[in-house]
């Protein structure tokens, strides 16, 4: 009865917090804000901010990057107000003129730390610049060219069955750790915790969003042993499992940490050839760490956290980004035959490509960037004003009373999603087919709308990987990582649809099931051996 009696009084303290610290920012500089168009709302105590970020928010999420402008408002919780951001001279203020303003919530700040520990996403400022310095040369061209072989020896050591292929995840792991999750194949007995708990992170995460919403409040609740006794109380089965997630990944990160680092220093082959071969990420970051001066190294939990992280998000990004396309390919089967005859033409047959090749394969590169540009893994990115501040805009925008508006005033809290989709997709960038997935529109000059635009995004005028200091630092190696693989199935596979219904959901990175009501993330497809 007692702990009951605690939790409540926790929670109404926070919601309390919570409650006061928006109202307080409800200034009147919000006028500009609320004549913003937007989608409607029928209740101003919910508003309807949660339909965006609900798994089936597919429609909800397109209709306000397509019908309401490239500024669009979003009614949150008590009359609070968010903003959707598409417009590209705004991202680019947001991104990278005033990216120091710009910048995550603290409660994102609060829920990195806590699911991954101090990593590169839940720091910000000099300690954020510090860990990508020693980050970026991991990503570097050089050493991607070094981790090639990896890729083509354990990429997808597949097996054929019953008209069936079993996808591993070895490239995934020891491209980033030193470290195989196998055996994840459909199919197979046996488990590996590190990779489940890693896989479960994404499907978990979208169904605790209103909780992570108040972390930076939570997380001033006393001390760190106090807070973990009120989660391992909480009266939430979305709570538990994403604790457990987190428990898993750190144990096994720490773990996997020990043994490199053991056999590195020793220079063990057998113990690297386990977790590793001295190529993978965390090999040449804790080479480089260990080399680096006093000033700029990181600690060791420091690295630990650098490791759960690149893996949850390379993991999430790049194989729903892989399942998406061959989703794609499956319905588009005459694409699927270009892009086939393409990658045997440049591998003489056996999907082992050199680096600059592979790169050079324009229908390729071509799905590639078509894929991420209609449909980018992830469309829930938030940026919050550290001061208030001016958004610019790119065109004029009309309020609801009529007037134009030609720039927004942004009081200092305000949640503003960036418009990762929106951008993507904006017809009178990308014209009035830019729903549709064609990837021959890269085979030819890209339209000068998209190219004069200024768009901010680091990757081929996509938002998809965001931009700016904090845009993804994985993009290159991402990249890389699917055309390696599409290379190595195509090559050896055919995929066609199944009768089975494929549903794509919203989460932190979008995942497909077979259905709406399913919550298991999988892509059933009819997969044949190819023959010439």
């Amino acid at each position: 009865m007692a702990d009951s009696t605690l939790l409540l009084c926790c929670a109404l303290f926070v919601s309390a917090a919570w409650l006061l610290r928006t109202q307080f920012r409800q200034r009147s500089s919000y006028h500009v804000i609320r004549n913003i168009p937007g989608p409607p709302s029928n209740s101003w105590l919910k508003g309807n901010f949660m339909k965006f970020f609900d798994r089936h928010g597919q429609l909800f999420q397109q209709d306000v990057a397509l019908n309401y402008g490239p500024v669009v408002r979003l009614e949150a919780v008590c009359g609070h107000k968010m903003l959707y951001i598409s417009d590209p001279k705004a991202l680019h203020t947001m991104l990278i003129k005033e990216e120091t303003v710009y910048e995550e919530t603290d409660a994102f700040f609060a829920s990195m730390k806590l699911l991954f520990g101090d990593c590169l996403l839940a720091t910000a400022g000099e300690h954020h610049r510090k860990q990508r310095k020693m980050l970026n040369p991991v990503f570097s061209v050089s050493h991607m060219r070094h981790m090639l072989p990896i890729f083509y020896s354990t990429i997808f050591k597949s097996t054929c069955w019953n008209g069936q292929v079993a996808l591993r995840w070895s490239s995934l792991g020891r491209g980033g750790l030193g470290y195989s999750f196998d055996p994840l194949a459909v199919n197979t007995e046996t488990r590996n915790t590190y990779g489940d708990a890693i896989k479960a992170m994404n499907t978990s995460l979208i169904e605790v969003e209103v909780f992570r919403r108040y972390l930076d409040i939570l997380m001033e609740l006393g001390p760190r042993r106090f807070r973990r006794f009120v989660v391992d109380m909480f009266p939430n089965t979305h709570v538990q499992h994403v604790k457990d997630v987190v428990d898993t990944m750190d144990e096994k990160s720490r773990e996997i940490f020990r043994k490199k680092k053991t056999a590195l220093a020793k220079g063990d082959e057998a113990t690297l050839r386990q977790v590793g071969e001295g190529k993978d990420i965390m090999s040449i970051l804790i080479k480089a760490n260990s080399a680096a001066s006093e000033q700029d190294r990181l600690p060791e939990d420091e690295l630990i956290a650098q490791m759960s992280l690149l893996v949850s998000a390379a993991t999430d990004t790049t194989s729903n980004t892989l399942s998406r396309i061959l989703h794609l390919l499956a319905e588009h089967r005459e694409m699927q035959e270009r892009l086939r005859e393409e990658i045997l033409k440049s591998s003489a047959g056996n999907g082992d490509i050199s680096y600059d090749v592979l790169n050079k394969l324009p229908l390729l590169d071509a799905v590639c960037r078509e894929t991420l540009r209609r449909y980018p893994p992830v469309t829930i990115l938030i940026r919050a004003p550290r001061k208030d501040s001016v958004l610019p805009l790119s065109e004029p925008i009309c309020g609801i009373d009529g007037t134009m508006i030609k720039e927004i005033p942004i009081p200092k809290g305000t949640e503003l999603i960036i418009g990762t989709f929106g951008c993507n997709v904006n017809k009178s960038l990308w014209g009035e087919d830019s729903l549709e997935w064609k990837p021959e529109r890269w085979l030819s000059p890209l339209p000068r709308a998209v190219t004069e635009a200024s768009i901010p995004g680091v990757y081929s005028n996509l938002m998809s990987f965001i931009g700016g200091k904090r845009a993804c630092i994985g993009f290159k190696f991402s990249e890389m990582e699917m055309k390696v693989v599409l290379s190595v199935m195509l090559s050896n596979f055919t995929f066609e649809l199944t009768d089975k219904p494929i549903e794509w959901n919203v989460s932190g990175v979008w995942y497909p099931t077979v259905g709406r009501d399913s919550d298991l993330a999988q892509l059933p497809l009819k997969v044949g051996l190819y023959k010439a």
